[in-house]
Formats: structure tokens, sequence, C-alpha cells
């Protein structure tokens, strides 16, 4: 369990009170009730403290709480906006190095989350504790970059363009654009009112050398302690004297390292000599965070060239494999299709072959039917009238037909000789030149002149 000591130091850190006693009686009023303390503090303007019960749940074991890790582990489940500043992991730490470096690590937490990562959120709001109950948003997305610019815009009409160029956008995005750059930052928490402000502004800040310096080495960052963000940096920092200038970098997991503190006025000189020694005591760490930026860099960018030949040798194997399969398709259909094709030309050809063998076997029985229709040739005689037949290919065939036989018969003869392959011709006399057409197959070889001999011969229609 947590015992008072560490109550108080935890109350201390988290509220800003410096006084032992003041403190000491405000838990005691709370029954030592450390969350019921800092949410009457942080919500003063609430008539019934429950209203603004602080949800900071503090998680902690002998462990967590050594004197050698001077760390703390605050969970966040929800609070009110009046918290937003003031949630932030702590205790301060500062680690003294053997070259003189101090280094704080001051806990983004709840301020960060209330929206000075302006450039990332858009707005952010803390639910309460209790069930369906939520809370309004911290803080705008515009309002840290504007209170930047506001400030900015002031000092510069009261004290001219030669000075650090302060960065227009909210404190975290100075602290990152620092930390991509890989420079430190430059912080300046302007009290207007403080009597050394005026003096230290025009002979120090904005001295040709001071600034010039601050310009190349740096990313500044100024803030006006009576404007929101600049008071919470106040506190963050614990500024107690001014004019009040801090050096700064990004550290990992969402915190800051705190470099050096300038608090008082300083000459130019002086706060030259200072912050030369701490970008010199720096340098190496921020060389070898461009070195480790560079390298990441390096190897993401070999890995991204791997990876683009590995897709592009990947997606040319696999081309091929779609061009061997399509290949291989195309060959099988081919060699279905050949084989089919080949199939049906055998089919045709047996059945031309079966049709033919079966029209000359038609054309045998027609024709033997036909020789049989004749009958017998007639002997010689005067009823008896001798035909010679001439057919295209010069042959000759003759035969002796009763004077009473019709035209008819004379094409059964033809027929049954079997010389003409096609089906339409005409028997025609040279002299004179008749046609013994269809209308003539009834008339007899007498009636059609033919008697007592005829000579005719094939003609092929046309």
């Amino acid at each position: 369990m947590v015992d008072a000591a560490e109550k108080l130091a935890y109350f201390q850190a988290i509220t800003g009170l410096e006084g032992n006693d003041l403190c000491t009686d405000i838990l005691s009023a709370h029954g030592w009730d450390l969350e019921q303390a800092i949410s009457t503090f942080t919500a003063p303007n609430s008539d019934d403290p429950s209203a603004s019960t602080a949800v900071a749940e503090v998680v902690a074991s002998s462990d967590q709480f050594n004197t050698d890790s001077n760390q703390a582990i605050v969970e966040r489940r929800a609070a009110p906006p009046g918290l937003a500043w003031k949630l932030i992991t702590l205790p301060f730490s500062i680690v003294s190095g053997g070259v003189g470096l101090i280094f704080g690590a001051i806990g983004l937490g709840m301020w960060a989350a209330g929206g000075v990562l302006s450039y990332s959120l858009s707005r952010i709001g803390l639910n309460s504790i209790r069930s369906g109950e939520s809370s309004s948003p911290l803080v705008s997305l515009s309002a840290a970059a504007s209170e930047a610019m506001e400030f900015v815009a002031s000092f510069e009409r009261d004290y001219g363009t030669t000075r650090p160029n302060f960065v227009a956008e909210g404190f975290m995005d100075a602290l990152q654009r620092s930390r991509h750059a890989f420079k430190l930052m430059f912080v300046y928490l302007h009290s207007p009112n403080h009597p050394d402000t005026t003096l230290f502004c025009e002979r120090t800040l904005c001295s040709e050398a001071l600034a010039a310096f601050v310009n190349e080495n740096f990313v500044a960052w100024g803030g006006n302690i009576r404007a929101s963000e600049g008071f919470k940096m106040t506190n963050s920092l614990k500024a107690s004297r001014f004019p009040f200038c801090a050096v700064v970098m990004a550290a990992a997991d969402q915190r800051i390292a705190l470099l050096q503190q300038i608090e008082g006025p300083k000459s130019p000189e002086e706060m030259l000599t200072i912050l030369q020694r701490v970008l010199e005591e720096s340098s190496p760490v921020l060389v070898s965070a461009r070195l480790d930026a560079e390298e990441r860099r390096t190897n993401t960018r070999l890995r991204e060239e791997q990876d683009a030949a590995y897709r592009a040798a990947l997606e040319a194997d696999q081309a091929r494999e779609r061009q061997r399969k399509e290949e291989e398709e195309r060959l099988a259909r081919e060699a279905a299709e050949a084989e089919k094709q080949q199939k049906e030309e055998e089919e045709a050809r047996e059945r031309a072959a079966r049709e033919a063998a079966e029209k000359e076997a038609a054309l045998a029985r027609m024709r033997q039917e036909k020789a049989q229709s004749l009958g017998a040739e007639p002997e010689k005689g005067s009823d008896v009238t001798p035909v010679l037949v001439r057919f295209p290919n010069g042959e000759r065939k003759g035969r002796r037909f009763p004077g009473s036989a019709t035209i008819h018969s004379l094409y059964d003869y033809v027929d049954s000789l079997g010389y003409i392959d096609v089906e339409s011709y005409r028997l025609v006399s040279s002299f004179p030149r008749v046609v013994y057409g269809p209308d003539k197959l009834s008339l007899s070889l007498k009636e059609a002149g033919l008697h007592p001999q005829a000579s005719l011969f094939v003609e092929l229609n046309s």
C-alpha cells in the first residue's frame, strides 16, 4: 500500500503545491483519499465535490515505487477537463549525468490527450467514470496552434524580427518537428509582467548572435504563461524564476527529456555558453539518433527493394505458370478439336462410302430389274427394229427391239447398261434431229418413226 509520505509526494507533484503543511492538511481533510483530494483541488468550480471526482487510479507496488527508479504509474480511466494539464506521469525525475546533463522525464499523460497533438487528433473528451456520462472536449483542435501563432505575432510586434524563429504550432507538434530534424528544442516561457522580461527579450533573446545560433541549431518554441499551453508548460517544467528558458528533446514512450533549465536574466554571452555546452554534450545523442534513423531508412528501403524484387520475381513466376497452363490448355483444346475433326471426317467417309455402296447396290438392282423388264432380244424380222445407241464417251451399243416396243423401253435399255452415272439425259436422233423426251416415252418405235432401224445418241441434260 502507498504510505502517507508517498501520497503527499504524489499530491504535491500533481497539484504543483509546495508547502508540506498545506498539502498534509488537504489530504487529512479528505481522509488521505488521494483521488478525492486531487479531484477537489483540480475542480474548484464545482459545488458538488462528487461531480468532479478524480479518476486517476494510482497503481503501485513496492518495486514500482522504488526510489532508484523515481517513477510511478498512473492509470487514467477518465477525468473532467479541469484536470487535463495536471495529470502527467510523475514524479518529475532528474538524473544527473557525468557530463552535467540534466534529464527530466516528463510524462505526456492527459495533457497530450487534451489536444496538444493538434496535427493528429481531431478532438478528444474524457468519459466520466459514471456509466453513460461523458465530459466535454478538453482543448479544441486549433487552440494550441492558435496560441502559438498569437505568441509569435505578439513577440515580433513587441521586439522586432531579429529573434528566435519560434514555430507557430503547439508544443508537441514542435517537439515532433525537432525529433524529425534531429535537433534539440529551445523553450522560452514568456512572463509579460515580470520586471526582467523586457530587458531579457530585447538584449538577450533578440541579439543577433543568440538568435542566429538558436535558429541554426534548435527548433524554438515559445509560450505565454497567461495562455493555456504556456501555463501548462510552466507547471510541467516547474518554472520558479523568470525569464525562463529550457532545452528539451523527445525521448522514448512519449516522454520529454529535460536537458537544461535556464532561469533568471542572462546575458547573450551566458546564454550562448550554456546552449553551446548543452549542444556539445548532446551532439553524440543526436548523431546517434540520426545514424539510427538513417540506418532504419536504409534497412526499410532495402526491405522494400527486396520485397519489390521478390514480388516482381513472384509475379514473373506466376505469369510464366499462367502462360504454361494456358499453353497446355490450348494444346489440349487443339488436340481435342483435331481428334474430334478426325473422328467426324472418318464418320463422314464411312457414311459416304456406305451411301455410295447403297447407291451402287440400288443402281445394280435397277439395272437388273430394267434388263429383266426388256425380256429376251428378238430375232431379226420385219417387225423387229435394230437400234444403235452412241454414248458420250464414244462407245456404241445396239439391240433389237420389237417394232411395238415404246421409247421408254429404249431408256430402260440404256439404264440397264450402266454406262451413264447421271439420271438426267435424253435420247436424240441426228438426221433429222428429234429429241425423244418425256412427252414421247409412250410412243412405239413405229409411231416415233424409228422403224425399221434407228440410230440414237445420248445427250446429257445440262
